[in-house]
């Protein structure tokens, strides 16, 4: 850099190459869609932290290439090279280099564990829950942001005002409220500024303590009276799904409709009490429930463009681009990924069980039929009513559902957006369609659909489900595929 003019663009450009020299990002090619409503546009990629990886042995490196770790040390993994992976350290020297793939494992952001983790609320919400009298000062809860779903807020409370931090997200994948520090996991962050109350500004004694009627079913409990049902947005296996009008909170929602023949009403009250504590950005949230009576009433927040399914036959989804459904897919499997982490299985992952908003963002629905596994595997009873076309052979034949009979539900779904809405084996009935599957046939390729995308649903559809993907996997390689579509790196 020797004769710089210490600043000027072309100086900053070449070193900026030198520094990430394989990081080109020309314009985007992306195509806007015009509708009657106007144009359809997705974002641009965001750019994702490293996920964060921890060493399980001690290794020591051997040559300039290679870095040495100890058993525990946090890494972010940058990219795989052969039977080693390019990482860098979190913590200390901040060194990277070489390291045996199979010396690192990946960590989850596993927060639910945590009293002062509460996921997706909002901030109004946190200041409503901080400043109720069970709560001091020195309270304090962890969300998930409202403006980037892969960040955080810390809701402190100081006398009678709740303060709000952003937790932010390194592109190494640390996290830091101050450029000044960063830590590995979140946990670490807490814990620091517990220790170091003046590096906050406000003291974080004790996690917020929840409000005993949140775990109260009464609260949950409307009577039907207050909703005012206005049009049919889709139906799935187990039930219709209606957009109504909260009439007493003058609020759009969405109504899932249960028969109680379909499922026994104590266990599905149990397991919705469970449910009410997921929270992520990419998951339909609870809203109120109607149990009394029939039809049952799962009460939800609005998507403006109703189920997937639906939206796939309108013209406006018949010419969206195949990035568009990159996009889309990419979104459920985020949502599928934070169920993943948590041992739930959905069971009826499909087009008709994701809900579409406005501007596209997607969200999976119809958690009235999803168990919470303690076992890698749930088997449902014998009356079970299945969705064949979406169910992988194992769970269709024997009943037994996991994480991995999701994964193939997603190959599924795969396959129903990239057709725009294409009843998978068409023609053919229930039983003729796990005979075939029986003898290795799967689906054949949409016939615009990109060749990397038919080979992730053949991933899905492995016969041996230990085979298949995991959601994260399938989250990761659809967002870098979009990435690279959307910076004009591949074509599609």
């Amino acid at each position: 850099m020797e004769g710089c003019c210490r600043g000027c663009m072309p100086c900053l450009k070449r070193l900026w190459d030198w520094i990430w020299p394989e990081l080109h990002y020309p314009s985007p090619t992306i195509p806007e869609i015009r509708t009657v409503s106007g144009d359809l546009r997705i974002p641009a990629p965001r750019k994702k932290p490293v996920q964060l990886y921890a060493a399980l042995f001690d290794f020591e490196a051997r040559s300039e290439e290679e870095l040495s770790v100890r058993e525990g040390d946090k890494l972010s993994v940058i990219e795989k090279r052969g039977e080693y992976v390019l990482a860098k350290k979190l913590t200390g020297t901040l060194e990277s280099g070489l390291v045996p793939a199979n010396y690192v494992a990946l960590v989850q952001d596993e927060f639910a564990k945590y009293k002062w983790y509460y996921g997706n609320i909002n901030r109004q919400k946190a200041e409503k829950l901080l400043l109720a009298t069970q709560n001091k000062p020195g309270s304090f809860l962890v969300r998930i942001s409202e403006s980037h779903s892969d960040e955080y807020t810390i809701s402190a409370r100081s006398d009678k005002n709740v303060f709000h931090f952003r937790i932010h997200r390194s592109t190494i994948g640390a996290y830091f409220v101050s450029d000044k520090v960063s830590f590995a996991t979140l946990d670490e962050l807490i814990r620091y500024y517990q220790n170091n109350p003046r590096s906050l500004g406000c003291p974080l004694d004790q996690p917020c303590v929840q409000q005993r009627e949140l775990f109260d079913m009464e609260p949950w409990e409307r009577p039907r009276e207050e909703f005012q049902l206005s049009r049919k947005l889709g139906e799935g296996h187990f039930g219709e799904v209606w957009e109504a009008l909260w009439t007493t909170k003058n609020q759009r929602v969405a109504i899932k409709m249960l028969k109680q023949e379909d499922t026994k009403l104590d266990e599905f009250v149990k397991e919705v009490h469970a449910l009410k504590n997921l929270h992520h950005p990419k998951l339909i949230q609870l809203l109120a429930l109607c149990t009394r009576g029939e039809p049952v009433f799962i009460i939800t927040e609005l998507m403006t463009k109703g189920s997937l399914k639906s939206y796939l036959a309108t013209p406006e989804g018949q010419v969206l681009t195949s990035a568009h459904l990159i996009y889309m897919a990419c979104q459920v499997a985020e949502g599928m990924a934070y169920l993943e982490d948590r041992h739930i299985v959905h069971r009826d992952l499909a087009a008709r069980n994701i809900l579409v908003g406005s501007e596209l963002e997607c969200k999976v629905a119809d958690f009235g039929l999803a168990r919470i596994i303690k076992d890698s595997v749930y088997t449902a009873s014998r009356n079970t009513k299945i969705p064949v076309r979406w169910t992988a052979p194992e769970a269709a034949l024997h009943q037994r559902f996991s994480v991995k009979s999701d994964v193939w539900s997603f190959g599924v779904l795969l396959y129903e957006m990239m057709s725009r809405g294409k009843m998978p084996y068409e023609g053919k009935n229930n039983k003729e369609v796990l005979e075939i599957l029986a003898s290795g046939y799967r689906l054949p390729s949409p016939s615009r659909c990109p060749p990397n995308i038919y080979r992730m649903m053949m991933e899905c559809w492995a016969a041996d489900g230990s085979k298949r993907p995991s959601f994260h996997a399938l989250h990761s390689q659809l967002d870098n595929i979009y990435s690279r579509i959307y910076y004009k790196t591949i074509e599609v």
